[in-house]
This record gives structure tokens, sequence and C-alpha cells, in this order.
């Protein structure tokens, strides 16, 4: 029998020992990802910036059932008890986390999960305590100074620089409190601009419009959406948008909803960062949201 016929007896087949994959090949030395598993990896870096990996897939033509065919068989086949126990440990770092930011945290970590799934062993476990803390008021809206209509209300922003929303919040430090000013873009959701100050008050907020003016350079007609504090309705505030170009809104009497997208901003930034972290002092806090500023 020749050389051939006996190599063919021993050989036997190709995946004889090996383990099964599910069609993902363990790495090869000198093996180069293909395009598809560059865009892969390209969603799962990027995709909290893309708002959800639906949106990741259409910017960069993958169908999301290839995404998730590659990562449902790759990744790490979870039970309940598995999954409560990631959770948890996400908790840990972030007690504030409810269940869809613990989804978002759990797929940027290589886990494919169902956000319904995730909410369902989050109540099951009782996990997703809030934290509370006490309540500092930031605005009054109790003023004689007019108030711009909400155009807000009927506007869906489809592109950055169309409507900026803005909002006050206090951070706690050793020595009390200081305040934060941020305008944030509608479209896409990032800070534009900010200040950080010990007083609330107009020059406060007209700091951080400066800030958001001379960074963005928006256009003339953007609207500029906010409650109807005093500071955001004090003549010298509403002199400042005019002389920017900018078109003032402010939200129905009495409805937190017709701000919520800054409202929401401020609230995730304290439960996630401020109120895990803490300040000494307000020039440590203020060095943590130059990294904010998009």
């Amino acid at each position: 029998m020749g050389h051939h016929g006996i190599r063919g007896q021993d050989r036997g087949p190709r995946t004889q020992g090996r383990p099964a994959h599910h069609g993902a090949r363990p790495c090869q030395k000198n093996s180069t990802p293909s395009p598809r598993e560059r865009q892969r990896e390209l969603i799962n870096r990027h995709w909290p910036e893309a708002c959800s990996i639906r949106r990741g897939c259409q910017v960069i033509d993958l169908p999301r059932s290839t995404f998730y065919y590659r990562s449902t068989a790759v990744g790490e086949d979870l039970g309940d008890a598995r999954l409560a126990e990631l959770i948890g440990s996400i908790q840990d770092e972030v007690p504030g986390y409810g269940y869809r930011r613990v989804t978002h945290e759990l797929r940027r970590r290589g886990h494919v999960v169902n956000h319904k799934r995730v909410a369902r062993v989050m109540r099951a476990q009782g996990l997703g305590i809030k934290l509370r803390r006490r309540f500092v008021r930031t605005t009054g809206s109790k003023h004689d100074s007019p108030i711009f209509p909400n155009l807000y209300r009927n506007v869906i922003p489809t592109r950055p620089n169309v409507v900026w929303v803005a909002d006050f919040t206090y951070i706690r430090i050793a020595s009390g409190f200081c305040y934060l000013a941020a305008i944030l873009d509608a479209c896409s959701r990032k800070v534009v601009g900010y200040a950080i100050s010990r007083s609330i008050d107009t020059t406060l907020a007209l700091a951080a419009l400066r800030s958001a003016v001379q960074d963005r350079q928006p256009p003339a007609g953007c609207i500029f959406h906010t409650d109807r504090g005093s500071q955001y309705a004090s003549e010298t505030y509403r002199r400042a948008l005019q002389e920017a170009g900018l078109r003032g809104s402010m939200s129905s009497p009495g409805n937190p909803y017709h701000n919520a997208q800054a409202e929401s901003f401020m609230k995730t930034l304290k439960v996630e960062d401020v109120y895990i972290g803490g300040y000494e002092s307000m020039a440590k806090s203020w060095m943590q949201y130059p990294n904010s500023v998009v």
C-alpha cells in the first residue's frame, strides 16, 4: 500500500477531537478578522454612542441577524442564576442602574441578552434598588419675567443643532454644594456646553451658554429649550439668546416631561457618577466634566 493510502487511513475526520464552536472557529495563527467580524467588533465597542444595536447595524449596513448570529454563537449561554450574578456585579459598581442600563452594560461586556429577560430576572431577585437623596431646588418659576412659548412641543430633531435643552443640578461636595449648568443637543444627546459655580444664578447659565455657542456655532433658529426658571427668563439671558441667534422655548407650567431630556441627563449623571464617586471640592468636580463634553 502506498504512502497516500496509509495517510488516508490514519488521518480520520478533520474535526475529530475538536470542540464544536457553532460556526465560530478557534483563533488561528496569523488569522485576520473578516470584514463582518470587524463590523461586529465596531458595534460592540461603540454601540452606546450609536444609541442602539439596531441603529449601529443600520449605520454600517450590517444585518442585525448577522450580528446576533455570531454573538450568540460565541457568547456564554447564560442561565438565570448566572445572569443574576452578572447583574449584581454591575449594580455593585453602579447601584443606580435600571434594567435598560444593565442590559446595555451586559451587551458591552459581550453578553447578548434581551432587555425583557433582564427586567424579569431583576424583579425576581429584588435588584434595581434606587438611590434616594435629599432634594435641593435649583430653579424657581415664580417670577414676573416674560415666558417663551413651547417651540419644542411638536419638533422631532433629526440632526444636531436643531434643538438644545438646558437645566441645572447641584453637586454635593465636602464643604456643601456647587451647581452645574449643562446644555445638551436634543438629537445627539451630547453635552455641548456647561459651567460649574458656587452660585446658581444667571451668570452661571450665561457661562454655559457662551461655552456651547463658542464650541458649536449653532445656526440661526436653533431652538433653546428650558424650564421656566428665573435664570433663563431674565432679560440678560433673553438678550444673550437673541445675540446668538437662538430661539427661546420653555416648558409648559407644571409639566416636568416637557424638559425631560435635560432632567433625565442630570439624574443619570448624579446616579452613575456623583453619588458613587463623591467630590471633595468644586475643583475636583470641575475636572471630571470636560471628559463628558463632545
